[in-house]
């Protein structure tokens, strides 16, 4: 098992939309197993590769005994109907807050191999996709919520007692193609 630490709010490498996914290799999978674990461990209903410091375009989902990744994906189509929930995320650890999300998502990517793959999801499933996704695009729950809601969540990210802990490293990714460690 290979747990990695969760990055928090205030690292720069949450708000860093990720590069794609070209190479499908032992590291790729190595990954996977990682964002796996890690999400295991937490726990977690979904976890992104920028969660661990990697900006590839990775996330893992565990959502009605359903484990899976998808890499590279992208949302579509969604259903005009709406969920209110509330929504939390490992890297804004101990807080929920509620937010619409779309009741049904569709989402295509590809497996750590590179075959192609489509989930379809609802209520719980379709909330982590759309989470997910957004991570993978720089985009963290908090900036979706209405302007009061967001007022409080920031309120309350500041007075977590997590709030203010040292950002490590950003490891950009573990493929030498795509940049090193900074």
């Amino acid at each position: 098992m290979a747990v990695q630490p969760i990055r928090l709010f205030g690292d720069p490498v949450l708000r860093t939309p990720t590069e794609q996914v070209t190479t499908f290799d032992k590291e790729l999978r190595k990954l996977v197993k990682d964002l796996t674990d890690t999400m295991i461990d937490a726990p977690g209903s979904g976890l992104a590769a920028p969660q661990v410091g990697v900006s590839l375009r990775v996330f893992t989902y565990d959502v009605g005994d359903v484990i899976g990744h998808l890499v590279n994906p992208v949302i579509g189509p969604v259903s005009e109907a709406e969920l209110d929930g509330d929504e939390g995320c490992l890297s804004i650890p101990g807080l929920a807050f509620p937010l619409k999300r779309h009741e049904r998502v569709v989402a295509a990517g590809q497996n750590m191999h590179g075959d192609p793959v489509v989930i379809e999801g609802s209520a719980l499933l379709a909330r982590c996709i759309e989470h997910e996704v957004d991570h993978l695009d720089g985009i963290l729950f908090v900036d979706r919520l209405d302007r009061d809601t967001r007022k409080a969540a920031m309120k309350a990210i500041r007075e977590a007692a997590w709030s203010g802990e040292p950002v490590p490293r950003v490891r950009v990714s573990p493929h030498p193609l795509f940049g090193s460690t900074r």
